[in-house]
């Protein structure tokens, strides 16, 4: 059945390509990375995980483009392969036809069940991966598979995986399978790709499938489109997060604020609201990527508790925070603690006298400071968070942006974000943080997105400015 695709050139039906290899060789984890299906199949250091053949796709359109057959693990190819060698020999068969007679023979449904399997898929499919632990020496075991796979008469591309582990043999690879006469071969990994690495595989791909060349050009497109959308839609969660911590603000009164007991625990329930919002932003970049909400946690610092929502408020945070703003200790210190003196106001950060705000009284905003010398005659105060508090949040999240993308959909391992500072996020991070200043006189931006066009362009200025950090380098 001929199935158009949308922004496709005459397709007619889902390239089948069977996923192939012995026994924990990261078959289903390649397919899990591919389809950004972190649910498919089961993935587990146990052999022989995969027990039948399942199917999985890659859709373009609301339509299948590539159909993907995950197989069961090869277990016994070296007596596999005496027993094809033997077959067929007195009728003078191929090697394909070999392969035909063998599954029609007894055999297929016994000793050499699984590998049945995979020869009937081998049989049906466009073509095949066959996916390498590189890892793994090479063993006659393996060399036997080179040789099964080559007499089902198909197109195999060898997919090199785990090739970034220090225990790869990927030279010793690269060389069999050049003397099996598999000269197209692509690295991957699939716990943590290369940047491009699914363009590359799709690439090497057409050289063996030339018919489909069109086809596999416009899947590696479709695949750079959707990903540059999720870095789009990245950039714009985390503005509108800060836009909403930059306006953030909560009124207490004078009782509360005169009684150190009360005025920590509105400062307390004030930080948990803004945490909130981060986590939220947090979750909300793992769904973009098709991650849960389990799969990461933010940095956590060296010198609090392993909780990055502690360290968020730390002292030592904030105060380094201020430093890579380029305000300086003692000025970023002194000047913050002056103005919301001056104003009466309760900048949290720092830790030190009223909340150690290390935000400067210019880049609070006059309006800002207006609202609070009325306040203050009104005897109101208000809780608002200081620009070191908002460069961290950056930080943290444009450095979870990064690790995502990277990250394949096979890890098994929760993601912990390196808390290494990068400085080359300094500079402009400060001018995202510059960029969301003018949500501090607007309070009602606090709200999710926000109807107001003014709100609108300045999210779109400051994910415009985020942008350029979220593309992958390797």
């Amino acid at each position: 059945m001929k199935l158009p695709i949308p922004g496709m050139q005459t397709v007619d039906e889902a390239l089948a390509i069977a996923v192939v290899g012995h026994t924990n060789a990261g078959k289903t984890s390649l397919l899990r990375t591919l389809t950004r299906k972190r649910h498919f199949g089961e993935v587990s250091d146990r052999p022989g995980t995969t027990r039948h053949v399942e199917v999985v796709e890659l859709r373009i359109g609301g339509r299948p483009a590539l159909r993907f057959f995950d197989t069961p693990g090869l277990e016994d190819s070296v007596a596999l392969w005496d027993h094809l060698q033997g077959a067929g020999n007195d009728a003078g068969m191929d090697r394909p036809a070999r392969v035909r007679a063998f599954l029609q023979g007894p055999e297929a449904r016994g000793s050499f069940e699984q590998e049945a399997k995979v020869l009937r898929k081998m049989l049906e499919v466009d073509a095949a991966f066959y996916v390498i632990d590189s890892r793994e020496p090479v063993l006659p075991k393996h060399r036997a598979e080179i040789e099964i796979l080559n007499s089902c008469a198909r197109p195999v591309m060898p997919v090199l995986n785990f090739v970034r582990d220090p225990a790869s043999r990927l030279a010793d690879w690269q060389a069999v399978l050049a003397g099996g006469g598999l000269h197209a071969q692509v690295r991957f990994d699939a716990v943590a790709p290369f940047v491009g690495a699914e363009q590359h595989l799709y690439q090497d791909l057409a050289t063996l499938l030339p018919g489909q060349r069109a086809r596999l050009q416009q899947v590696g497109q479709h695949l750079h489109q959707e990903a540059s959308g999720r870095r789009d839609a990245a950039s714009r969660a985390i503005a509108d997060v800060l836009l909403r911590l930059a306006a953030l603000r909560r009124a207490i009164g004078e009782v509360v604020y005169a009684e150190p007991a009360a005025r920590a625990r509105a400062e307390q329930d004030f930080q948990q609201l803004a945490l909130a919002l981060v986590r939220g932003c947090a979750d909300q970049l793992l769904e973009i990527q098709g991650f849960a909400e389990d799969d990461a946690r933010l940095a956590t610092l060296p010198w609090q508790d392993g909780r990055w929502d502690n360290d968020l408020f730390h002292p030592e945070a904030l105060r380094q925070a201020g430093r890579r703003l380029g305000m300086g200790a003692a000025v970023g210190a002194s000047v913050g603690v002056i103005a919301d003196l001056a104003v009466g106001g309760l900048s949290l950060g720092a830790g030190a006298a009223l909340g150690g705000a290390l935000g400067s009284i210019v880049s609070q905003g006059w309006r800002q400071i207006g609202g609070k010398l009325l306040n203050q005659l009104n005897g109101v105060r208000e809780l608002t968070l200081d620009n070191a508090l908002l460069f961290l949040v950056a930080l943290q999240l444009v450095g979870l942006a990064r690790q995502l993308d990277r990250r394949g959909h096979a890890a098994l391992a929760r993601l912990e974000q390196d808390a290494a500072p990068d400085a080359a996020l300094d500079a402009p991070l400060r001018r995202v943080v510059q960029a969301v200043q003018p949500a501090r006189s607007r309070p009602d931006w606090e709200k999710p997105g926000g109807s107001s066009d003014r709100r609108r362009r300045v999210q779109d200025e400051t994910a415009a400015l985020l942008r350029p950090l979220l593309e992958p380098t390797d």
